[in-house]
């Protein structure tokens, strides 16, 4: 990395879907009448969509998709936040839009204006705390290379991908150009693989694009062992560790590990009663992210994406209500 490159003027840019997220309580017998998993990700239809919206109780709505909700989690942690992610020209695009600007992040992608409608996800959150998402995916997947703004990739410290954009190729093909201005300007770029059925069907696409463009990588145990064809989470971790410069893998309740090198660093989950886990690993990578845009190091990224995931999980809704700013100063290398 060159010493002589300008200040940044973001922190972290997220590249991602942009969905609006609907969060309820429901029983589990709800999960059962509409067939659904629990725990899963489904993509749905649009009629589907509807139907299931008008079924749910009243819940929470908000901007929402992974790589937004780790944005608008950052920005509350003190970071210079972009997020770039398409809406439709609709009121459901107008309110994601209106939603992530007033969380502090900035949102300069242009809203389709003839095509399907703002994509959302229908999160059904039952008493021990799961979330079984129904995800409507509409005009997000339409984001390609016209939306990438190159100059905001060189002008932040690091850009963030979210793998759930990776299925459209026109998105695999923005990620790359995205990469490329990253480092050609003498930037970062991290990777959150997302989901390990993401993983499953494009294996070979994530493995390049981690080997040879990732500088940050975020992945959970199922993720990263999909990644390598591991059956042992050690073994995938190792082989991660030689592929990218950092490595934040997320163990659920057993904690995470930082790789960088040689160093490894382990992490405890921090208590917490779960209420909801819808967003944990996205303000997991927050907290990393924010911390290491204020200079810290792999034990307190580490502690305060764990802190930061621990106050998601223990309310409704994938955006902490409590104020997270302190953590980046109260937590020790």
């Amino acid at each position: 990395m060159s010493s002589s490159r300008p200040p940044a003027r973001f922190d972290i840019l997220g590249i991602g879907n942009a969905i609006v997220d609907v969060v309820a309580p429901t029983g589990n017998d709800f999960l059962s009448r509409h067939d659904l998993r629990k725990g899963s990700m489904a993509l749905i239809s649009a009629d589907q969509a509807e139907a299931l919206y008008a079924a749910m109780p009243p819940g929470q709505e908000s901007s929402g998709g992974s790589a937004a909700n780790t944005c608008a989690v950052a920005a509350g942690l003190g970071a210079r936040v972009a997020f770039m992610g398409k809406v439709a020209d609709d009121p459901l695009g107008t309110a994601f839009r209106r939603d992530i600007t007033a969380a502090g992040v900035h949102f300069p992608t242009e809203p389709l204006r003839d095509g399907a409608p703002t994509a959302r996800c229908l999160i059904a959150v039952t008493p021990d705390g799961q979330r079984t998402m129904s995800t409507y995916l509409g005009a997000c997947v339409s984001f390609g290379g016209p939306d990438l703004d190159e100059a905001l990739v060189a002008d932040s410290t690091v850009t963030y991908l979210e793998g759930y954009l990776f299925d459209p190729p026109s998105a695999q093909a923005a990620f790359l150009r995205a990469a490329g201005a990253a480092h050609a300007a003498g930037r970062l770029v991290a990777l959150s693989l997302s989901d390990a059925f993401c993983v499953d069907r494009h294996r070979a696409a994530f493995r390049g694009l981690v080997r040879d463009h990732v500088d940050i990588l975020f992945a959970n145990e199922a993720e990263v062992c999909s990644l390598y064809e591991e059956n042992e989470f050690e073994a995938a971790a190792r082989r991660a560790g030689a592929e990218v410069a950092l490595a934040a893998l997320t163990r659920s309740e057993a904690g995470s590990i930082v790789l960088r090198g040689a160093e490894r660093v382990e992490v405890a989950a921090a208590p917490v009663r779960v209420v909801d886990t819808t967003g944990a690993g996205d303000a997991y990578a927050a907290g990393f992210l924010a911390a290491h845009a204020a200079g810290r190091g792999p034990r307190a990224c580490g502690e305060v994406g764990s802190r930061a995931a621990a106050a998601v999980i223990a309310q409704y809704g994938a955006r902490p209500q409590a104020d997270l700013r302190e953590l980046i100063a109260s937590i020790q290398d």
